[in-house]
Order: C-alpha cells, then sequence, then structure tokens
C-alpha cells in the first residue's frame, strides 16, 4: 500500500518591524435577540439551511468573520483618492502586492454579493421560490451584513427570454420558474460612511446561476450583436457582441415584470436625479452570471445616460462576456472593470476561447490562438465563438491557500472562497499571509462562545 500526502503551503510571514498596523474590528454580535430560546435557535438553524445553494454548501473548508472584514477598511478615509480605488487609473500599482485599501473596498462589495445569495429563496418546493426572502428595509441587517450604511432602493429581477412549451407548468417550480429575484440596488445614505468614502456610492449587487432557465441561457454560448450598439471602434473587425444568453437575461421582460435593463435604467435615472449634483460613484457587482450580467449593466448604463457618473464593475468568478469590439467600446466610454479570477476556476475560462493581443491577456493561461494570418484570425471570428477578455485582472489561486482542504470545481467557483483568497493575497511572490489564519480562528472561538451564551 502506497500513501501520498499533500505538499504544505506555508503562508508568507513577515518580521514584526514591517508588519503593518491594521484597522481595529468593530464589535461582532453574535445575536440579536435579548432572550434567545431554544425554539428561535431551531428556526435559525432551519432559515440558515433553506438559503444555502450548491455554490455555498461545498466549502466547508472556509469559514470568516464576515462582520470584522467588511469594516476593516471603517476606520481608512479614501478622501480625495476614491476615484483611484474605483480605478480611474486601471488600478495602476494597486495590485501586485495588493493594497490593503484595495482589499478592504474589495472585500466590502463582495459581502454586498453574498447578501444577494443570501436573500434569494432556493427552496423550489415552496411557493415563493425565487423570490427575495426579506423585506427592502430590513434585508442587508437579515442577510448579515449590518451597519453598511446603505439603504435599499430597488428590487431587481431578470427574465429568461427562452420560449418554454406549456407542458413545462406541470414541471417542478426550478425548471420553469421564467422570471426570478436576482439582486437589488441600494444607495450610500449614511453621513460618516459618505465621508469615508469620498463620494456618495450607489451599489447595484448581482447574484449567480439558481433556477434551471438561468443554468439553459448560460449554454447559449455564442456571441449575438448588442442592439444599438452605435459605431464601431474597428470597421474591419466584427461589430460589438455579446454572449446570447446574458444578453437575453438582461433584455427579456413580459408583461407582468420588466426587464432587468428596464429596472436597471428607471431606478440609475431616478438616482441621478437625485443625487446627481454630489459626488457619485456607481459600483456594480456580481458573481459567476452575476459577474456578466453586471459587465452589460455598466455598459448599458454608460451607453444610454447622457449623465452617468464614473461606473465601476467588480467581478468575482466571471465567465467571459463579449468580443473585441465590445472590449473596445467599454474602454471607450470609460468604464473601469477589475476582474477577481481564480485560476483554479473553471468558470472563469468559457465560454469560447480568445485570440489574444495584449500583455495583460497574454498572461493568463487561458486557451488561445496565437499567430495566425489576419484571413484566418477574421474567418474564426466569424464563428461567433471568439471571446476577449475585459478590464484589469487580479489573479489568484485556490492552491495558494494552505486554509482550503478542497480545490474541486464547485469550491473554487464558490463566492466564499474567492473572498478568503481575496483575505490572503499578499502579491505575486508571496501569495497567503499568515494573518488569516488568526481571523478565521478568532473567527471560529467567537462562534463557539456564542452557541454557549
Amino acid at each position: 500500500m502506497s500513501l501520498t500526502m499533500k505538499p504544505v503551503i506555508r503562508p508568507c510571514r513577515f518580521p514584526s518591524t514591517t508588519t503593518p498596523t491594521l484597522p481595529k474590528y468593530v464589535p461582532i454580535r453574535c445575536c440579536t435577540l435579548t432572550q434567545p430560546t431554544s425554539r428561535q435557535l431551531t428556526k435559525s438553524i432551519e432559515d440558515h439551511r433553506r438559503f444555502k445553494s450548491w455554490e455555498h454548501t461545498l466549502i466547508s473548508p472556509v469559514e470568516y468573520d464576515r462582520t470584522a472584514s467588511i469594516f476593516t477598511s471603517k476606520a481608512v478615509k479614501l478622501g480625495d483618492r476614491w476615484k483611484e480605488y474605483q480605478g480611474i487609473r486601471d488600478w495602476e500599482g494597486l495590485l501586485d502586492p495588493l493594497d490593503e485599501n484595495l482589499r478592504g473596498e474589495i472585500l466590502r462589495y463582495g459581502y454586498f454579493v453574498e447578501a444577494a445569495y443570501r436573500s434569494f429563496e432556493f427552496d423550489s418546493s415552496i411557493p415563493t421560490y425565487g423570490t427575495c426572502r426579506y423585506p427592502k428595509s430590513t434585508l442587508l441587517d437579515r442577510s448579515g451584513i449590518p451597519e453598511t450604511g446603505y439603504r435599499l432602493t430597488r428590487n431587481l429581477r431578470a427574465t429568461s427570454g427562452i420560449q418554454l412549451p406549456r407542458w413545462i407548468e406541470k414541471a417542478p417550480s426550478w425548471v420553469g420558474t421564467q422570471s426570478s429575484w436576482i439582486g437589488y440596488v441600494a444607495v450610500c445614505q449614511d453621513k460618516e460612511e459618505i465621508a469615508r468614502l469620498g463620494r456618495r456610492d450607489v451599489v447595484i449587487a448581482f447574484r449567480g446561476t439558481a433556477t434551471g432557465l438561468e443554468w439553459l441561457e448560460n449554454l447559449r454560448a455564442t456571441l449575438t450583436p448588442l442592439p444599438n450598439a452605435g459605431s464601431n471602434p474597428f470597421p474591419d473587425r466584427s461589430e460589438p457582441m455579446v454572449e446570447s444568453g446574458f444578453l437575453s437575461l438582461y433584455t427579456s421582460g413580459t408583461p407582468e415584470s420588466p426587464s432587468l435593463q428596464e429596472l436597471v435604467r428607471g431606478e440609475v435615472s431616478r438616482l441621478l436625479q437625485t443625487y446627481g449634483d454630489e459626488p457619485l460613484s456607481l459600483t456594480i457587482t456580481g458573481h459567476s452570471l452575476g459577474a456578466a450580467l453586471a459587465i452589460l449593466t455598466a455598459y448599458d448604463i454608460k451607453t444610454t445616460l447622457k449623465r452617468a457618473p464614473m461606473v465601476t464593475v467588480m467581478s468575482f468568478g466571471g465567465p467571459r462576456v463579449g468580443n473585441r469590439s465590445f472590449r473596445c467600446q467599454l474602454e471607450k466610454q470609460g468604464t473601469k472593470v477589475l476582474r477577481i479570477v481564480n485560476s483554479d476556476d473553471l468558470i472563469t475560462k468559457v465560454p469560447g476561447f480568445v485570440l489574444e493581443e495584449d500583455d495583460d491577456v497574454l498572461k493568463n493561461r487561458n486557451v488561445r490562438v496565437a499567430g495566425l494570418p489576419s484571413w484566418i484570425q477574421k474567418r474564426v471570428e466569424d464563428t461567433q465563438w471568439v471571446y476577449s477578455e475585459v478590464g484589469r485582472e487580479l489573479r489568484l489561486r485556490s492552491r495558494d491557500s494552505p486554509y482550503l482542504n478542497s480545490t474541486n470545481f464547485a469550491t473554487c467557483h464558490d463566492l466564499k472562497t474567492y473572498l478568503h483568497l481575496v483575505n490572503g493575497f499578499v502579491s505575486s511572490t508571496c501569495p497567503f499571509r499568515a494573518t488569516v489564519k488568526r481571523v478565521l480562528n478568532n473567527h471560529n472561538r467567537e462562534k463557539v462562545a456564542c452557541l454557549n451564551s
């Protein structure tokens, strides 16, 4: 019998003389009930189980202190540098090594996405499947991120454009649900947080794939032209195109449910009328399918709204979205995209393939074809399977974390893995910091203390 051992990955440690002073964490509230009872505890456990999707159940190796991580950056005042952290200079000099303030901002927006997951009703056996579990006034609190300083202003729904046969009405709800809750719009209202951020921030957060029709839309991977795309920046190349299924989910609607595009345009226009005279940013964030929709949303806002503010996308584990002309349109309109990518995550390597081009893309390890004659490249592009990576990239790896017990497909793609890796990443030469272990241990001790109290 032979035995094999997993090589030991040691986190980076810094000499005590160079260890940066970390901001103080805010107190952690383990429970909001003054007199917890066994019945309330049982109900809490049942609620916790209900919102878990397959993406949230397979990552038991990682647990972290959500509240502490969100407010780690709260002591840091971004002030006049806020545009730098929103990508005005394409995050030059902030990604490798990862700037601590930027780390805090990435995590903060990542938790807005997790709130979207936690608020979605995943239980297909009940009539409210596919809806939002919480009212707008308490969604952030009840999904685990209280005291953000943001207030929800709009719930968002996405509708599949796939036409279903009539017999599908007899199928389980997860198969035939055509329109479902996919995220929300929130605006920063707290004066102290606005002062810290240096502007009023509007967040649009999207969850990832959940329903059967959303999975089918993901598989519609051929490129389709964007409606009203405007002039082509490269007339000798194809027009701007994006993945068919993503565009369908963004633009499709029914008489009972407006399209996601209509909901976003209407709410952002209203917020611009209300807050347009003050410093304002629009940050669109999402995971997986939500990351793709975030990029389409950013493009649509900058294309259709005349007084659009600075628009930034924080993308976690997102698939490819469009072709080279689409990427050029994004760059031309000034949309800033930061893609957080796990090299071990297959979803970031699909759909299609890449025929590229610049230094940022060539550093990736995705499948690509290089050095082809122009006429062959044109023929390949005509197949509607040639995509292009957009924006800047923060590349991480599950294998660099000594605290992950599994690197299977689901774990590598899970949002919790991404937040864990962002929390631990130092630089390309020092992939993981040892201080993350302390955060994990503190969280586990506090969780046990909460259960014993």
